[in-house]
């Protein structure tokens, strides 16, 4: 087992114009070191090595609650799929990133430190064919925080998806999941 590239990158807490398809297409082909360190960097040698070698790769993004992890592996995604994309086929592509709101809803909430904070692990498979586009993606979950459910500190919240419910309790195609309101905001499943 061998490690790579190592990249160390922080959240600056404020959108950077950065991680533009202009950004994209800069790093796209270039080789490590030619360009500035970016996650693109990272993610293009990535690709370039499951091309030449014909293997598997796998990047991993770690750091601290807030630290921009899932918007750093939504950024890789993103820049797999714009330098993959064929003009005859970009469905699946777009599908794999219109998976992570749902991913979120179920798996993130509000921390003292982020507003939209991951509370699992995820891996996340990207899938390519021979031609080395993207045609189809797995995630798996793990070490799901459970406790979020029944309790959460102070200026902290449960899942997004529960609030999202308690909004959308009432719309007619949410009938059949037997939504209720009880006093006060609290959502009741009857």
């Amino acid at each position: 087992l061998a490690a790579g590239i190592i990249l160390v990158a922080i959240n600056p807490y404020k959108q950077l114009p950065i991680y533009g398809d202009a950004i994209i297409h800069a790093y796209s082909g270039q080789n490590m070191g030619d360009m500035d360190p970016h996650i693109f960097a990272v993610a293009e040698e990535a690709y370039k090595q499951m091309a030449r070698n014909n293997k598997n790769q796998s990047i991993i993004v770690s750091g601290e609650s807030g630290a921009g992890k899932t918007v750093s592996a939504r950024y890789t995604m993103r820049y797999f799929a714009t330098v993959s994309k064929s003009s005859s086929n970009a469905h699946v592509e777009d599908k794999v990133l219109a998976s992570n709101p749902i991913t979120e809803a179920v798996g993130n909430a509000k921390t003292t430190r982020n507003d939209n904070s991951s509370r699992f692990g995820k891996y996340t498979e990207i899938s390519f064919d021979q031609s080395y586009q993207i045609i189809g993606a797995n995630m798996r979950t793990y070490l799901l925080e459970k406790s979020r459910v029944v309790f959460q500190s102070e200026n902290e919240r449960n899942y997004h998806i529960f609030y999202q419910l308690c909004a959308s309790a009432m719309q007619p195609e949410y009938e059949h999941l037997k939504l209720g309101r009880s006093q006060g905001n609290n959502l009741l499943f009857t």
